[in-house]
């Protein structure tokens, strides 16, 4: 890793919007001698609205103990007077993610891939499947794989997320449902609050639930599309991050829906997957901020 890599900080901010703040954050960058690389900034209404930002700054022989200095003094000399949410993320840190699936392997081997390549900003701990038909797959990336077996009741339900959360352990800063089938307690979403990412096969909010190409085919859809977006309690309500379509026509059968579906399925959840892990996605609400390259 190159030393601009090993000291570069990425700062997300959520405030009340007011004069001042961008002034503020850059001039405290600039009295520890940083340099911002990047800012990206987004205000809902100038008079009374809420306020993001994203920035990229480069501090020269930051370390972990040094960043820790830094952000009890972002708290006193800028954070608390304009009642921020912020948080600073080290580039140097990669972030530890894990991938659940189930026996469709598309967006699971397009995350592999991209991984294996270097084009995602993680370390990838593990594979966890509710069937064992991808081991092989997964571990010719060298990834373990874990089959967790999960039975109908709840019960059985609860049992599997225990065994799942002891392989994970305590530190998962992300995890990804590359369709995993399986809908999750209201305890584990909780547990991992706003670090599960879900791909769904649809364009939401249209055809929320299970089978939405069977029932985009019989209602005659000329637009299919997939929805990549935080979990939340709520089946499929939670805040979206990236969506595509496709168009389709009466020449298309289910099968064609299902293929056309698959690719943008797979694609849409990377672009959600790497803009989490570049710190681009700020959660308001039901909603998201999304700072794009």
């Amino acid at each position: 890793m190159t030393e601009s890599k090993e000291s570069t900080v990425r700062l997300l901010i959520t405030c009340p919007d007011q004069p001042g703040i961008v002034a503020a954050v850059s001039g405290f960058l600039h009295r520890k001698n940083a340099n911002i690389i990047h800012s990206d900034q987004h205000s809902t209404d100038p008079e009374g609205g809420r306020f993001f930002m994203r920035n990229e700054f480069f501090l020269a022989g930051l370390n972990g103990n040094g960043l820790d200095a830094l952000r009890q003094e972002f708290a006193a000399e800028v954070a608390d007077g304009f009642i921020m949410d912020w948080s600073f993320s080290p580039v140097w840190k990669r972030k530890k993610m894990v991938l659940f699936c189930s026996k469709v392997d598309h967006a699971l081997m397009e995350l592999l891939w991209r991984w294996k390549r270097g084009d995602l900003e993680a370390e990838i701990t593990m594979v966890i499947s509710n069937h064992p038909d991808r081991r092989d797959a997964v571990e010719h990336f060298g990834v373990p794989f874990h089959h967790v077996p999960v039975g109908p009741t709840l019960r059985e339900k609860v049992s599997a997320e225990d065994a799942m959360m002891e392989l994970m352990g305590e530190q998962v800063d992300l995890i990804v449902l590359a369709r995993y089938m399986q809908v999750l307690t209201s305890d584990f979403v909780a547990r991992y609050s706003r670090r599960i990412i879900n791909i769904h096969h649809s364009f939401l909010p249209a055809f929320v639930g299970a089978d939405p190409y069977r029932r985009a085919h019989e209602r005659g859809v000329k637009l299919i599309g997939a929805t990549a977006h935080y979990v939340t309690s709520e089946l499929d309500e939670g805040p979206i991050i990236e969506q595509d379509v496709i168009r389709v026509t009466h020449s298309h059968d289910l099968d064609d829906l299902k293929r056309l579906g698959a690719d943008i399925e797979r694609h849409v959840l990377a672009r959600a997957v790497t803009w989490h892990l570049e710190d681009r996605v700020i959660i308001d609400g039901n909603k998201t901020i999304v700072f794009r390259h």
